[in-house]
């Protein structure tokens, strides 16, 4: 069974693929034959916004969603600790058609160059881009999950078009990204993803989510969504320096102090995602490091992974999770529920 690395903080929280390793113990049948293990509702539903005002929060906090989401967050952080995104891992089905899906939204990019405007800001050809999806999502999905689950595909789709920004404003931020992380914890719940692919999830899916979303924010000049300027962690992404300084936990030479030395970041960026991070700031920030990340900054004084690791955890459910300007725009569905957790 896949151990639960909780920060210290969270319990009780129902862990999708945890669930699926559990089932698959005890059944003692192999993840590509068994039926998927989770009972899920099979009245599929277009996701909507539940979270309207502050007060509101509580109703999140205590819903099945939240539980489902930070038990899949923090299994994955468990999943990652100590490897490489150049170990060896199982690249299944679904992964591989994952991976066609975002070659796809970068193609796209390829074929919808920037528009010349006065703003340097925001290129208005990003909504061009965007409008390909918003028409293709739900054919996208359709391709990569089981035949039999072909009714979740507009439910998942949501999750899909709500990952890349937003078309009004031309921005991104940690709201879309962990849009994307809802996306891949639904294909679990629907037994698309399975427990043996939890590393390709990260190294090989999310990581490409990744390149294309820098490709994005570069080519489209997007805005950061609510950014805190110097004083948050990074303007656009969250969660891959938690599971890139989970990657380092252990590591025999490399410390916190070191991601900031630039010849370290070159040499190892293609074995750590926590590196990648650094890499496209230093190649999209200039002056010095202290001044314009302060707060990767100050985490270069943390003396071990562990605690940085431990630290971004609480960190992001307190900058990104409990701040209602991140979560009035998350949607609910039948696979994300707004119902609270069952006692």
């Amino acid at each position: 069974m896949l151990h639960i690395y909780t920060s210290g903080e969270i319990s009780g929280f129902t862990t999708i693929l945890v669930n699926m390793a559990e089932t698959e113990h005890h059944s003692g049948s192999s993840p590509e034959d068994d039926t998927p293990p989770i009972p899920v509702c099979q009245n599929f539903m277009v996701p909507k916004k539940e979270i309207s005002m502050f007060p509101d929060m509580g109703k999140w906090k205590r819903s099945q969603a939240y539980a489902d989401y930070m038990g899949f967050i923090l299994t994955l952080n468990e999943g990652v600790k100590g490897k490489k995104l150049t170990c060896e891992y199982k690249v299944s089905e679904t992964i591989e058609k994952l991976l066609v899906l975002l070659g796809t939204l970068d193609r796209w990019i390829d074929e919808t160059p920037p528009e010349d405007q006065p703003s340097r800001f925001g290129n208005k050809a990003y909504r061009t881009w965007y409008a390909k999806l918003d028409q293709e999502a739900e054919g996208l999905v359709a391709a990569v999950i089981p035949e039999d689950k072909a009714a979740a595909a507009p439910e998942i789709a949501v999750y899909l078009k709500e990952a890349v920004g937003n078309s009004t404003r031309i921005d991104y931020g940690t709201g879309h990204e962990a849009a994307f992380a809802i996306f891949l914890c639904c294909l679990c719940k629907i037994g698309a993803l399975r427990v043996d692919d939890q590393l390709a999830i990260i190294f090989k899916v999310f990581d490409r989510y990744l390149v294309v979303m820098r490709k994005l924010q570069k080519t489209y000049r997007m805005e950061p969504a609510g950014s805190q300027g110097v004083w948050g962690l990074d303007d656009f992404q969250f969660l891959p320096f938690i599971w890139g300084s989970s990657q380092f936990v252990d590591h025999p030479t490399l410390e916190p102090k070191h991601f900031v030395d630039e010849k370290v970041v070159n040499e190892n960026h293609h074995d750590y995602m926590f590196l990648e991070c650094i890499k496209f700031i230093n190649e999209m920030k200039t002056g010095p490091f202290a001044e314009h990340s302060n707060q990767l900054w100050n985490i270069s004084a943390v003396p071990t992974w562990s605690k940085v690791n431990q630290g971004l955890i609480r960190m992001y459910k307190a900058e990104c999770l409990e701040k209602f300007p991140v979560i009035q725009h998350f949607k609910f569905g039948s696979l994300i529920s707004i119902q609270p957790v069952k006692p």
